[in-house]
């Protein structure tokens, strides 16, 4: 399995427009993250969580010219909106593109982008738009993707309902401040856990550094790297105050497992 950490960073990326702190300003590109998202290889099938607004631009960077299945975390604007990038996908595999995620998710991607849903034969016009198939899931119960077992479980972000993904050894928690023991049980033996830190203080709708911390102890995995950091984060000062199985992500890092 490969894992590529796509983008790191908060809603609005870092730097962040307009802004002037050392973080924005820095020139290390450890200090420059789009919008998250990861891409999972394993056995000759490439699974992608969440579609970025900076998917074109990630896709391009880390040389992805393979997608098979998308997975949704939720139906914020940070995680769905590259979804017209995944055309490229079909027009590459020559096929429609299975997404999954819980019905609400599903449904309000499907509102705000109707035409990647419909139907059409590309034998006639060529893959000129994505063409997606969605399919529902529960969380907490597992399913296969492209014959790839994906365990689904349950986080709150804020009021809202998000999915963590976890597929063998590996899982992936974006934007949740609340991940109920239920869930936390499925996480044991992880190898890698990619893990929601928004910031060094609390925050209403995302884990902070303290917060994120204490989930790890919990769950134990072998290893852990935070992500969906904003430009409070400084990326060296941050590892500099980790335990050594623990660091921040940076964009385009590259987990063999």
């Amino acid at each position: 399995m490969k894992i590529i950490l796509l983008g790191c960073g908060s809603s609005p990326g870092v730097p962040a427009i307009g802004c002037t702190c050392d973080v924005c300003q820095s020139p290390d590109p450890k200090n420059k993250r789009t919008r998250v998202s990861v891409a999972v290889h394993i056995s000759g099938k490439t699974i992608l969580i969440d579609s970025s607004p900076d998917l074109r631009q990630q896709a391009l960077a880390n040389h992805l010219n393979q997608v098979d299945a998308v997975l949704y975390t939720h139906d914020h604007a940070d995680h769905t909106h590259g979804l017209d990038e995944l055309r490229s996908y079909n027009f590459l595999g020559k096929k429609p593109l299975p997404v999954y995620s819980d019905i609400h998710t599903l449904n309000d991607v499907a509102k705000r982008f109707p035409y990647a849903f419909q139907p059409y034969d590309p034998s006639k016009y060529g893959w000129y738009k994505p063409y997606l198939i969605p399919h529902t899931i529960i969380p907490g119960i597992p399913f296969t993707v492209e014959g790839i077992t994906v365990l689904p479980f349950e986080q709150r972000h804020g009021k809202s309902l998000t999915i963590g993904y976890r597929i063998g050894d590996f899982a992936y928690s974006t934007d949740a401040n609340v991940i109920p023991e239920e869930s936390l049980a499925l996480l044991k033996g992880l190898k890698l856990w990619i893990v929601d830190c928004l910031r060094y203080t609390p925050a209403p709708t995302h884990a902070h550094l303290g917060q994120a911390l204490q989930w790890i102890t919990h769950v134990k995995p072998e290893r852990a790297i935070l992500t969906h950091m904003n430009h409070d984060i400084e990326y060296h000062d941050l590892k500099k105050q980790l335990p050594i199985h623990v660091e921040p992500g940076y964009d385009g890092l590259v987990v063999h497992m």
